[in-house]
């Protein structure tokens, strides 16, 4: 049986994912990045740049790809279209990721280095947790959501689809009767700390966090 394993995006995230995936697969499967651009003859840290129609037209029996893409949206339109092309979605997690108990974790996940799930989490599809990012106990996590770098999502937190938590980023805990919510597509700048709500759409930074038109009024 032949195998074909890609990482979606040769840019910065992708450099970084692909020596994960390099550890996990098996003796004589090939491994390529994947573009939306065909580049010839082209590698990036000694692996191939491939188009996605050339990924398509391989000769494999299974074909595994993740996306190491940050923009959400793009990540999703590539998720989808590799997924009703029939590809299979890879989850990959660094050796030394911690992950507690009663983690469920959707397809399609990268969790870098150092990074952990505590206890009780639900997450879903094409979740990417940066180096040493944290997500604490009873967290609900949507679809397509990325914590950047050092992001410390703490216990009874929901980060609705789509959010980005910028690096360094602190999200202060909810309870099991008021979590703290994180709104669909909202965007937090790096370094800020969360104290409450985000609606959906909105894009906060500072300490304590605030939306661009509350810090200029």
């Amino acid at each position: 049986m032949t195998s074909i394993y890609a990482v979606y995006g040769a840019g910065g995230y992708g450099r970084e994912v692909i020596p994960l995936l390099r550890d996990r697969i098996r003796d004589g499967a090939s491994l390529y990045f994947v573009v939306d651009d065909n580049i010839p003859n082209q590698t990036v840290n000694g692996h191939s740049v491939i188009s996605y129609d050339e990924f398509c037209q391989f000769p494999a029996d299974e074909k595994y790809f993740t996306v190491a893409i940050a923009d959400s949206d793009i990540r999703s339109r590539i998720f989808t279209r590799c997924r009703d092309a029939g590809f299979k979605p890879y989850s990959l997690s660094a050796n030394n990721v911690v992950i507690m108990d009663n983690v469920t974790l959707g397809d399609g996940a990268i969790l870098s280095p150092f990074s952990c799930l505590t206890s009780n989490i639900r997450i879903g599809v094409c979740f990417h947790a940066n180096l040493y990012s944290y997500v604490g106990h009873d967290c609900q996590i949507g679809d397509f959501v990325t914590l950047a770098p050092g992001v410390k999502c703490n216990g009874n937190v929901v980060i609705e689809d789509h959010a980005y938590i910028g690096a360094g980023a602190i999200i202060k805990p909810g309870t099991r009767d008021n979590p703290t919510i994180i709104g669909r597509g909202a965007k937090i700048g790096m370094g800020a700390v969360v104290i409450q709500n985000v609606p959906a759409g909105a894009q906060v930074f500072g300490n304590p966090a605030r939306s661009f038109a509350m810090a200029k009024s």
